[in-house]
C-alpha cells in the first residue's frame, strides 16, 4: 500500500472512505457523476440507490478503479488512491454475475485472487478453509459452480471477495441474479457476514427493500448527484423531495398551497381540502407544497370522523388481498386517487370494504412530510 499523502493524518472511523468533489464526465460530454461528496465510516454497509442511469455504477467503478475522475478526490484509510489502478487498491468488487470460472471448484475460486498474489500455500490454505466456513460451504469445496444453486454461488463469490481480506468491498447489484424468496433469505446472511468480517462495504442495488435490508445508510442518486444521504428510517419517514418521496417505497403525494404557517402547525389548502399539519415547515404563505402522506398511515372507515382536518370522503375503486395486508385505492370526490394498506391482524381482518363502497379517509397531524422541492 502506498503511503499516506503528504501532510494529511489518517481519518477517524466516520472518515474510512472519503469522497470529495468527485466528478466523471465523458468523452461525449456526459456527465455521469456531477461534484459528489461523501464520508463512509469503518465497518459500514452503505447503499448506493438509484433507477437505472442514474449515476451509481459510475461512482462506484471509480472506487474500484475501472473508471478515472475527471475531477476530486477519493481517500480510503488516509491513502489517496484516486489515481492508484485497481490491482494496488486494497479493494475487491463482487459483480452480479459473480464471474466465478466454470472450470475451477469452489476451492479454486476462492484460491485463485491468493495464487495470483503469491501468497504461501499454507497461507492459500488457511484462508480459504476459514472464508469456506465464514459461508457454511465447507462440503462444497470440490463442487464446480454449476452444481451450486444461485445462493451458494453468490457467497462462494463473496468468499473470494473477502480472502483477499480488502479493506472496501465494493458490492454491485450482489443479489440481482436470486430470485425473491432466495433474495430476501440471503440478505440477511450477507449482512450478517459483512459485519462478522468487519469489512467496510459499499454497494450498487436498485432495490428498493434490499438497500433498506442491508445498509446502515443510504444515499438516494440522479443525475449524477445525491438528493438524500440517511438512514433508512430518515429516507423513508423524512424524504426531502418529491423524488425520495416518491422514489422509497409507496406515497400519496397531495399538492396544495400554504395558507398558514405557524411554529406549530401549517396548514396547506389542496383540492381534497385543508391539511393540517402538526409542525411548522418554514414555507412562506401562498407557496406550493406537496405533501407526502405514506399509505399504511391512512385509516378508513364507514362513517365520518368528527375533525375538521385530514379526513376526506371517496370510494373504493380496486383493493388487493396479500394475506398479511389489504391495499385499497380509494377515489376521492376531486378524482385524485389515494393508496390504503390495512394490516391485517386476524383472520379476515380485510374491514370487509368492497369495490363500490363509500368511506372515510382519515390521518393524523403528523403523519405526513412537507416537501417544497
Amino acid at each position: 500500500m502506498a503511503a499516506t499523502s503528504q501532510g494529511s493524518a489518517l481519518p477517524n472511523e466516520s472518515q474510512f472512505l472519503s469522497i470529495e468533489g468527485v466528478s466523471k464526465v465523458f468523452d461525449n460530454g456526459t456527465t455521469a457523476v456531477n461534484n459528489i461528496s461523501l464520508q463512509v465510516k469503518k465497518g459500514e454497509i452503505f447503499a448506493l440507490l438509484g433507477s437505472s442511469g442514474c449515476g451509481k455504477s459510475t461512482l462506484l467503478r471509480m472506487l474500484a478503479g475501472f473508471e478515472t475522475p475527471s475531477s476530486g478526490r477519493i481517500q480510503l484509510a488516509g491513502q489517496d488512491i484516486t489515481s492508484l489502478p485497481p490491482y494496488d487498491r486494497p479493494i475487491n468488487m463482487m459483480f452480479q454475475s459473480y464471474a466465478l470460472f466454470p472450470h475451477m471448484t469452489v476451492w479454486d475460486n476462492i484460491a485463485f485472487g491468493l495464487r495470483r498474489d503469491g501468497l504461501p500455500a499454507k497461507e492459500i490454505t488457511e484462508r480459504v478453509e476459514d472464508n469456506l466456513r465464514l459461508v457454511q460451504l465447507e462440503k462444497f469445496a470440490t463442487r464446480k459452480p454449476h452444481q451450486l444453486s444461485g445462493g451458494q454461488q453468490q457467497r462462494v463469490a463473496l468468499a473470494r471477495s473477502l480472502a483477499k481480506r480488502p479493506q472496501l468491498l465494493l458490492l454491485d447489484e450482489p443479489l440481482g441474479a436470486l430470485d425473491k424468496k432466495l433474495r430476501e433469505q440471503t440478505q440477511l446472511e450477507l449482512v450478517s457476514i459483512i459485519h462478522r468480517v468487519g469489512v467496510t462495504c459499499v454497494m450498487v442495488t436498485h432495490d428498493q427493500e434490499e438497500a433498506m435490508t442491508m445498509a446502515s445508510r443510504i444515499a438516494i442518486m440522479s443525475e449524477g448527484q445525491f438528493l438524500q444521504v440517511g438512514t433508512p428510517e430518515d429516507i423513508y419517514e423524512s424524504p426531502n423531495c418529491r423524488f425520495v418521496a416518491d422514489f422509497i417505497g409507496s406515497v400519496n403525494l397531495l399538492e396544495g398551497t400554504v395558507t398558514e404557517d405557524h411554529a406549530d402547525h401549517t396548514i396547506i389548502d389542496t383540492a381534497s381540502g385543508p391539511i393540517y399539519v402538526g409542525r411548522g415547515v418554514a414555507a412562506p404563505r401562498g407557496s406550493q407544497a406537496g405533501i407526502a402522506l405514506r399509505p399504511e398511515k391512512i385509516s378508513l372507515s364507514r362513517q365520518p370522523v368528527a375533525k375538521p382536518y385530514n379526513t376526506v370522503p371517496g370510494a373504493v375503486e380496486e383493493l388487493s388481498y396479500y394475506g398479511n395486508l389489504t391495499v385499497f385505492h380509494v377515489r376521492l370526490n376531486d378524482g385524485q386517487r389515494l393508496k390504503v394498506t390495512h394490516l391485517n391482524h386476524y383472520r379476515h381482518d380485510d374491514l370487509g370494504f368492497n369495490p363500490g363502497d363509500q368511506v372515510y379517509l382519515h390521518w393524523s397531524d403528523d403523519a405526513m412530510v412537507v416537501v417544497t422541492r
